[in-house]
């Protein structure tokens, strides 16, 4: 399974930015995915999750309200990010777990997840 993060790069504070990641490799597969972000000099956290369905959605405190998770077909999963801040500066990787989530079971440990995508890079300028 890989994992292909894109959409990163440079937008002012109050813009917006999509963040897409496509999962290939899948062989009738089932995966519940999420993002995560790395800001310079901090350990990577967690942003948002998404279930199998779409149906079900999960959000960090510092994002609800600004962002949103989707997936428009099984293996691909965007992260809308509207009203940016320069605190939302990081590198933003996408993850995927095999399997799907109980309600109101959201998967937001970095252990939890054990497919990832490279980094895409999104620096939000003052």
């Amino acid at each position: 399974v890989q994992l292909q993060a894109s959409g990163g790069g440079l937008v002012q504070a109050g813009g917006s930015m999509r963040l897409s990641c496509h999962l290939s490799g899948h062989t009738f597969g089932i995966y519940t995915m999420g993002w995560f972000r790395q800001a310079p000099g901090k350990e990577r956290e967690f942003v948002a999750t998404i279930s199998w369905s779409g149906g079900r959605t999960y959000y960090t405190d510092s994002v609800k309200g600004r962002f949103s998770i989707r997936r428009d077909n099984a293996y691909t999963m965007y992260l809308q990010m509207n009203r940016l801040k320069p605190e939302d500066t990081a590198d933003y990787y996408c993850a995927a777990a095999q399997g799907d989530t109980e309600e109101g079971v959201y998967l937001t440990e970095e252990s939890e997840y054990y497919n990832w995508g490279q980094g895409t890079l999104v620096t939000v300028s003052s």
